[in-house]
């Protein structure tokens, strides 16, 4: 059978295995992730060639256009996206079955650079591709990410290539004895937590609620860190980072009100790389951004480590329509 019985627990522990040992392996297509978006329905699509599992796809569902579900394969499929004619095949089995549900779209965003011919290929395949010919809020997921190369990196080689304001950050926040630790104990959670709903409320953004980061640390045990900076006694910032298949991931950051000149999320992050390149990974990922523009303080954070030119611009949404009445109302309220 091509989709996962969810009841079945040895069908599922091997196509978990196979997601989590895959090259094009992601966070969001762990089955893990099912337990964080515990809103949405999950099913797990896969491809197999002499009894082994050659590509596979996590897809959530939830009603988006009443009734009538998005269907969403999230930073994925987890095969290469550019063979197209095995992601195409690997489409059509799940189209099969999320017409069952009432789907009238299903969408997926692989971590794949842009590439215009790739993004023709699919347009020839009868899909809907959105990257560069819509607007940088208009996708689910950002585009741009700012990525971190670690591979064949040393510690003092990734210091040396930031910018000089960030080392000198990272650097007083040590001299000025900032100290950080990990953990992903619930009590951590909830420190993290509130430090979050702070720094949502400074900046005039929404936040996820508790139990959102409690499902996620509970779903990912040892893949997931929740790193706090600490300065006599008290906790002043934190982080939530991931380490999954070739790449740690930096997801959520907060800060208090209070001692924000000590630049403890700068050292955070530097802790956080150090965590990606004793686990040999190749990438750090700091998240995405809509734009590089450096009137932006949250690219601005992100760019003294990377530095403008270090940004990874992905293929975008690639929509395979079911419903083209449905589909249009989604995409344009």
């Amino acid at each position: 059978m091509p989709i996962v019985d969810i009841t079945n627990t040895e069908d599922l522990s091997r196509y978990q295995e196979f997601i989590r040992t895959s090259p094009f392996a992601t966070v969001t297509q762990d089955t893990a992730w099912s337990q964080v978006k515990n809103n949405w329905t999950p099913m797990y699509v896969y491809l197999e060639e002499n009894g082994q599992i050659i590509a596979g796809a996590s897809f959530l569902m939830v009603n988006a256009v009443g009734n009538k579900k998005l269907a969403y394969c999230c930073k994925g499929p987890v095969c290469d996206p550019r063979d197209t004619e095995l992601v195409h095949r690997l489409i059509k089995e799940a189209e099969e079955h999320v017409r069952i549900h009432d789907a009238f779209v299903l969408r997926f965003d692989p971590e794949i650079i842009y590439d215009e011919e790739l993004h023709n290929q699919y347009i020839a395949l009868g899909y809907k591709v959105y990257n560069r010919n819509v607007s940088p809020k208009f996708t689910t997921q950002p585009r741009l990410n700012m990525v971190l190369d670690l591979k064949g990196k040393t510690d003092d080689e990734l210091l040396s290539s930031f910018h000089s304001k960030t080392r000198y950050n990272i650097r007083l926040a040590q001299r000025k004895g900032v100290t950080t630790r990990y953990s992903n104990d619930l009590n951590d959670v909830k420190t993290f937590h509130d430090l979050y709903v702070v720094m949502s409320t400074r900046n005039g953004i929404s936040y996820r609620p508790y139990d959102y980061f409690e499902r996620m640390c509970e779903a990912y045990g040892d893949y997931l860190r929740i790193y706090l900076a600490e300065h006599d006694g008290d906790v002043i910032a934190a982080a939530l980072a991931l380490s999954y298949g070739d790449k740690t991931w930096y997801a959520y950051g907060a800060s208090g009100n209070e001692k924000r000149s000590l630049m403890a999320p700068h050292l955070l992050q530097w802790e956080m790389i150090n965590w990606a390149l004793e686990l040999g990974k190749d990438r750090y990922d700091f998240g995405g951004v809509f734009k590089l523009d450096p009137s932006d303080g949250l690219y601005r954070f992100k760019e003294g480590f990377c530095h403008p030119d270090i940004f990874t611009e992905y293929i975008g949404e690639i929509d395979k329509v079911l419903d083209e009445e449905a589909y249009q109302k989604f995409i344009n309220k």
